[in-house]
């Protein structure tokens, strides 16, 4: 029988609290994405989050611990060999990644793989590096217009992203280009976790804008997840944010496309507002993507006032019967060298209005024990890592 009528499981992407023993396995040295940002914003006022026991996970300036947390909380390592979006996720929904996603931030991708997509799609390259949406647009934009040809580029994800103007090369022909892309990294030594295609629109550099239309090409997760069984048990799971795309759709029967965290925010509001069961799943996405990656510390720390605000209205509307789960795929610290993610502990926090007072929980050893706390609560079949939180809470 569960206890909670609803789940609510939020993602801040890239929120990392700490660094991780292994850390340097993964050439981070001294990373702690909210820490830093704490004292790089010494006027940061989340009281939401402290009110919850953000601050009792551990110091960080200007965030304190408080006598009676009003939620449960505790940190989670990374049990993945990763420390990117998908790795992240997939754990948090009950899966060990333990041979990591190809990346090619340093390179670009290998001439051989850029050599076949130009023979495939019948169109020339620009750009195979890594690079903000914004900026490759501001380099290649009026050349891709002009020519037809496709931008290519990447990140510190595991990604090959096309760029091409909705006008002058068209919707559905850049989805073409990204369907070939994505065959053609399905071998194991390009095998990116995701193809994106992005859409633009504007006539010139400095207005050129990326639009809705962008569509990620996915890996299905390679096992079922929590997402999976509760699909199989007919429990609603809907999705915020890029959480379809993660997933290639697999287990999430509502997805709602967010234009930016803020606005995933508000869909997760109005969504609680509504009368179903089940299980919401949102990703909020510009901490890492604006702030994490850009090395804006003072942008994290403005977004992450804005989330504390949400979440406050968030609190506000859910049921006695809700519970809401905060927590973070991997860590982006703005303070960092590059513009790599993290390796990180995460937090977790998890709320309900039922809860007379809060207080710590066990230090998890993976991220899958988010997944294995929704499984146990709706009583469908747990993850093989993982170990529920659910007892805990009352």
């Amino acid at each position: 029988m569960k206890k909670f009528n609803r789940i609510f499981t939020i993602v801040i992407d890239s929120l990392g609290i700490g660094e991780m023993e292994d850390a340097h396995l993964f050439n981070d040295k001294d990373v702690d994405t909210l820490g830093h940002i704490c004292e790089v914003v010494d006027t940061i006022k989340l009281p939401t989050l402290e009110k919850m026991g953000l601050g009792n996970i551990r110091h960080f300036k200007n965030i304190h611990p408080v006598n009676n947390p009003t939620a449960y909380y505790t940190r989670l390592k990374e049990a993945s060999n990763g420390k990117d979006t998908m790795t992240g996720h997939w754990e948090i929904m009950g899966l060990k990644v333990t041979t990591p996603f190809q990346t090619f931030t340093e390179t670009g991708f290998p001439k051989q793989l850029i050599d076949e997509l130009e023979k495939r799609t019948g169109r020339k390259v620009v750009g195979n590096k890594s690079s903000s949406g914004t900026e490759i647009l501001d380099e290649y934009g009026e050349h891709q217009m002009k020519t037809g040809d496709l931008i290519v580029y990447t990140s510190a994800d595991s990604v090959l992203q096309i760029s091409g103007h909705e006008e002058t090369l068209g919707v559905e022909e850049l989805y073409r280009c990204c369907e070939i892309a994505r065959d053609i990294t399905m071998k194991p030594e390009w095998k990116v976790g995701r193809v994106i295609a992005r859409t633009y629109v504007g006539s010139k550099k400095g207005e050129f804008t990326r639009t809705a239309n962008r569509h990620d090409y996915a890996l299905k997760p390679f096992a079922p997840t929590v997402l999976n069984a509760l699909d199989d048990a007919n429990i609603k799971s809907i999705g915020v944010g890029k959480i379809y795309d993660i997933f290639d759709g697999e287990g999430i029967n509502e997805t709602h496309k967010s234009q930016s965290s803020v606005h995933g925010m508000q869909q997760t509001i109005e969504l609680a507002k509504k009368d179903f069961t089940g299980h919401v799943f949102t990703n909020l996405v510009d901490f890492d993507a604006f702030w994490g990656h850009r090395r804006d510390p003072i942008g994290y720390a403005n977004e992450l006032m804005k989330f504390d605000n949400a979440l406050a209205e968030l609190i506000e509307v859910v049921n006695e019967d809700d519970l809401i789960i905060v927590t973070a795929d991997h860590g982006n610290d703005p303070t960092a060298p590059g513009t790599d993610h993290t390796r990180e502990y995460v937090p977790f926090i998890a709320f309900s209005k039922r809860f007379k007072v809060g207080g710590a929980l066990p230090e998890g050893d993976t991220f899958a024990n988010v997944g294995a706390t929704v499984a146990d609560n709706f009583d469908v079949k747990m993850p093989e890592n993982g170990t529920s939180y659910l007892k805990f809470l009352k």
